[in-house]
């Protein structure tokens, strides 16, 4: 079965350079070619939410572990952590944000390529780390001022923090920043070498790509969307049917349905009402990565204590 998700994988990630490199001359090509932060939203509320739609079966799991009945309490605490998130970013925008950003990067890092990894070392934590750091790290180098423009968006207003960006800039700290996540795949490819980590680069330059020609949001948007959330529902695929991928599909589309409809309402009503306040494109913003960090959180707070107690 390992075998397995490691080729599906590889096929994933020869598929997905390719269209990157595809699309990426494509809009090359064309004038004042632009995609809608709109579609971003879209994209990000379909394929990539879509992929966190089965937590609610992980949390079943967790409490049949724990002995919990009460199964209402997950969904209270699921929720009330998001709301927590979502506080806590209004009330301390800059430190939320580097703190999302430092998570979302071992979480980046280490999704996208356990599977090709079974030590769990301390070790193999950093370099998951570092590696997924390449997903913060090349919109700030390619494209400095739209990412800051997006911090703004954020909500975040503390002068001394762009006086450190602008200085991080300015001696090329994110190009050694980018060094160091590269030489972490290098390392990740070269231990215990065999073929399928080929992907690991794959990632890689995919990754550079889409940011060297995309604005961070649609960079971001195709790499959450068709590597990092298509990867996961790989994933969730085989552990709903090992023996047909194609069944894993149907099953885990029926399952993710009902949770990706209710979280793309509540977005869809949160873009409503800051709408009255912001203007459209900022209100995406918000929605998206704010958002997003208020669920990765209890996302990643799940995954880790199933970890540790099925060990």
């Amino acid at each position: 079965m390992n075998n397995q998700i490691k080729k599906i994988n590889l096929n994933h990630s020869f598929i997905f350079f390719l269209f990157c490199n595809i699309f990426s001359i494509i809009t090359f090509k064309i004038t004042y070619f632009t995609i809608s932060p709109l579609i971003c939203l879209f994209l990000i509320l379909t394929i990539g939410i879509s992929h966190g739609s089965l937590d609610n079966l992980k949390g079943r799991k967790l409490f049949q572990i724990f002995g919990i009945n009460n199964f209402f309490i997950f969904y209270l605490s699921y929720i009330l952590i998001s709301l927590i998130i979502i506080f806590l970013w209004l009330i301390a925008p800059s430190i939320s944000l580097v703190i999302f950003l430092i998570v979302a990067s071992h979480h980046f890092g280490k999704e996208d390529t356990q599977f090709l990894i079974i030590e769990n070392s301390y070790l193999n934590q950093l370099l998951f780390f570092l590696k997924g750091c390449l997903i913060v790290f090349a919109p700030m180098y390619f494209n400095f001022d739209e990412t800051i423009s997006i911090f703004k968006l954020l909500l975040i207003d503390n002068e001394s923090f762009y006086e450190f960006l602008n200085i991080v800039e300015t001696n090329k700290i994110l190009l050694y920043c980018i060094i160091l996540s590269t030489l972490a795949s290098i390392i990740l490819f070269v231990k215990n070498f065999e073929l399928k980590r080929f992907t690991i680069f794959l990632d890689y330059f995919s990754i550079l790509i889409i940011n060297y020609y995309f604005s961070p949001l649609v960079a971001f948007t195709i790499y959450f969307c068709f590597l990092h959330s298509v990867r996961h529902s790989i994933s969730l695929m085989t552990e709903l049917d090992k023996n047909n991928l194609t069944n894993g599909l149907k099953i885990f589309i029926k399952k993710a349905f009902p949770l990706t409809i209710l979280t793309a309402i509540f977005c869809l009503l949160g873009l409503y009402l800051l709408n009255n306040t912001y203007n459209f494109d900022s209100s995406i913003l918000k929605i998206i990565f704010i958002g997003l960090a208020s669920l990765t959180f209890p996302h990643i707070l799940l995954e880790y204590l199933i970890e540790k107690n099925e060990k």
